[in-house]
């Protein structure tokens, strides 16, 4: 029958129709899910964390080429429907709930390896999430848009520059896995996919005094991305307690032309900004 075929055949069963709030694409391509599992490179001592397994077509593979399995499933008929697939099998845990407010770090093993045919819808969420856990989920392989990707990887000038980019950059190590067409998915996304690979460095990629700061200086510096950063980050230099006159001292520190837009800015520039900025704050 064929991976689609049976996806058709478990739709049909259960009644079940794919939802768009959860932006639900399942995986159908035979071909996709073994480049996706070599890409993981598991071993029989492997955990893994799958997000949004769906009907199960990567998750019979996972958990037949590693040590355990966690799958978390926000769809309650989906989750069921894993329960009972997977009933026989005690290495392969179902967590039901959303993945951005279940307790991963208390769920998984430390060591997990992440794999996820993410929902586009949160994906930029779920990425910035296991940022946050990146010392327990070390290294993660995940299904996006293209179009996110490319903001993963966009070098400065880019207009694909942003905060997320910048962050994950800052982070982890981002390689292109493989491109995925849309009819690979049933139903077919109305947006092209690649799989990446992201390994969570053990240190920040740049030299770092406050690395809640320095999210908080790239968060604003591309709040406002159309304008220079004297104004774009005039909010930020309020609320560490400095004026026009003092955020204009600190970016000098920083050696940052004030015009300057934060799309062009290096990564060791955001973090002298930030190191900078807090120097420079009445907290200081």
């Amino acid at each position: 029958m064929g991976l689609r075929g049976e996806a058709r055949a478990a739709l049909a069963a259960t009644g079940h129709r794919p939802r768009k709030r959860w932006g639900q694409h399942f995986l159908c391509d035979p071909r996709v899910v073994e480049r996706i599992v070599a890409a993981a490179r598991l071993n029989p001592g492997t955990v893994v964390l799958e997000i949004g397994p769906g009907l199960g077509a990567l998750s019979d593979v996972l958990a037949d080429a590693c040590d355990e399995l966690f799958v978390v499933e926000i769809d309650p008929a989906l989750c069921e429907r894993l329960v009972e697939r997977y009933a026989g099998r005690g290495r392969v845990h179902v967590l039901r709930g959303d993945v951005l407010a279940l307790p991963l770090a208390q769920a998984v093993p430390r060591g997990a390896i992440v794999v996820a045919n993410l929902p586009y819808n949160i994906s930029t969420v779920v990425l910035m999430r296991l940022c946050e856990l990146r010392a327990h989920l070390p290294r993660a392989i995940l299904m996006l848009q293209r179009e996110v990707a490319e903001r993963l990887v966009a070098p400065p000038g880019g207009r694909e520059r942003g905060v997320l980019g910048v962050l994950v950059q800052t982070y982890a190590d981002v390689r292109l896995v493989l491109r995925v067409p849309r009819g690979a998915f049933l139903p077919p996304p109305r947006v092209d996919s690649v799989v990446i690979e992201v390994a969570w460095r053990d240190a920040p990629r740049v030299a770092i005094a406050d690395e809640a700061l320095y999210r908080r200086v790239v968060r604003g510096a591309f709040g406002q991305r159309r304008k220079m950063l004297r104004n774009a980050l005039a909010g930020v230099g309020a609320e560490l307690g400095l004026d026009d006159a003092g955020l204009a001292a600190a970016l000098a520190r920083a050696g940052i032309d004030p015009t300057e837009r934060a799309e062009r800015l290096e990564l060791a520039a955001f973090a002298r900004l930030a190191d900078a900025l807090g120097a420079g704050s009445v907290s200081a």
